[in-house]
């Protein structure tokens, strides 16, 4: 399916409303698409006088020919005359470096992950097919990903014909829209229903979305029944997805559930001495274990300290002692409980959650569904961050703070009286945790 090349001849069909024939012919002639995904739709034109064109002067219709197809917004990328080969190359580097880096003997196994390792391993060596399927959860962080890839790389080294599909959550929400978007529909479900091996990271993600747990539930009988393999990974077991159809919930509580839990000490020194040895740096014993004991919660976090430690090594031209080291890191010492998010994240997960665009919510659209997501965002905002209630009101197309603080009123309201309501809130929350 050349789904990039479908969405542009509908950008362009969109643009030939707004502009004339001629425009159309002159300046996008010879543009082609190169990729969409991420929110991000790639085209290249061989000149770089019609790109900066492009640029300057249609790239704002693009864009909003694109939100009138997906009714969210994305970016454009505009190659030039050199670079789309490039662009295929920096693609290829990229997922060769992910494949290289994210397998299991870079895989720093302790008490807290030996299960859910050992489970990954024998899906990948094909020893439990009769727990079907795996499922990974654990806080954002912990390596879920990193396993999920160590399984794909193994399996695709072992059976190198195996056709192996990996998607993100949110990512098969927006090919599905995509499919519905220019008729692919048999060719979305070919490429997933056809898979010999299917993973899926972060699929909370699909939770509360009618269609998408439709499609995805045809998706997973025909490969369970196929006895193809499926993993997945969330932020949360299948039972806290409150917004999760109960089938879905049963089927994934059939095969294995296996949990990742934060690294302890031992596991945490053994983390960061092998991100210096893959990053050929020598950590003295009482630098690693002032990096141990005070980054206690995120395997990510931790070797994002010792790549920071490195470049204020190469960068301020100092030794690695405790004192440089506390100096390197102390903006990443924070207490999880410290995080901020931003306020254009947490409307953007608020309305994900509800099937809506962050447009909807910020704007002047009145129906039940999305006056409650609004009214959510805003109490999330006030909780979450250090806006003020006229702050919050001006992001919401200049409401006033007296109708901030109803919202925010009306949503504690709620949650005294409604534990569903409660726990909707809490998955939201964790959704904008997961993001950080």
């Amino acid at each position: 399916m050349n789904s990039a090349a479908d969405v542009w001849n509908k950008v362009l069909k969109i643009l030939g409303n707004e502009l004339t024939s001629t425009a159309i012919t002159t300046w996008f002639d010879d543009c082609r698409a190169v990729e969409i995904g991420d929110n991000r739709l790639v085209i290249h034109t061989p000149s770089n006088f019609k790109k900066d064109v492009i640029e300057g002067r249609f790239i704002a219709a693009v864009k909003n020919a694109l939100k009138e197809l997906f009714s969210g917004d994305f970016e454009v990328l505009v190659l030039g005359e050199g670079e789309l080969d490039g662009f295929k190359l920096k693609d290829v580097q990229v997922a060769d470096t992910s494949e290289e880096e994210f397998t299991f003997e870079r895989f720093v196994v302790g008490n807290s992950n030996k299960f859910a390792h050992a489970a990954a391993k024998a899906v990948a060596e094909g020893q439990i097919k009769n727990f079907n399927p795996l499922f990974i959860y654990g806080d954002s962080g912990l390596g879920k990903t990193h396993l999920l890839h160590a399984i794909r790389h193994a399996v695709s080294n072992k059976h190198p014909d195996y056709h192996i599909v990996y998607v993100k959550g949110d990512d098969f929400t927006n090919e599905l829209i995509l499919a519905l978007q220019v008729g692919k529909n048999v060719e979305f479900r070919e490429k997933y229903r056809g898979a010999d091996l299917f993973l899926m990271d972060d699929i909370q993600f699909i939770a509360g979305k009618i269609q998408t747990q439709e499609e995805f539930f045809h998706t997973f009988n025909t490969l369970y029944e196929a006895n193809r393999q499926i993993v997945f990974t969330s932020d949360r077991p299948p039972n806290e997805m409150t917004r999760l159809e109960d089938r879905l919930k049963t089927r994934f509580e059939s095969g294995l559930l296996a949990d990742i839990q934060p690294p302890d000490y031992e596991t945490r020194m053994a983390i960061i001495r092998n991100k210096a040895q893959q990053l050929g740096l020598f950590l003295p014993d009482d630098v690693s274990t002032y990096i141990a004991e005070n980054m206690t919660s995120n395997v990510r976090q931790i070797e994002g300290a010792v790549k920071k430690v490195m470049a204020y090594r190469d960068l301020m031209n100092d030794s690695i002692t405790v004192s440089s080291v506390s100096k390197a890191i102390k903006d990443m010492l924070k207490e999880k409980s410290e995080y901020i998010p931003a306020s254009d994240l947490i409307i953007d997960e608020t309305a994900k959650f509800y099937s809506l665009t962050s447009d909807d919510l910020r704007g002047q659209r009145r129906t039940r569904n999305t006056a409650q997501a609004r009214q959510i965002s805003m109490y999330l905002i006030r909780k979450l961050t250090n806006l003020s209630l006229k702050d919050i009101g001006d992001l919401f197309e200049g409401r006033d703070h007296t109708t901030v603080l109803s919202s925010i009123r009306r949503v504690e309201d709620t949650m005294k009286t409604s534990s569903t309501f409660s726990q909707t809130i809490k998955d939201i929350t964790a959704n904008i945790n997961s993001r950080n």
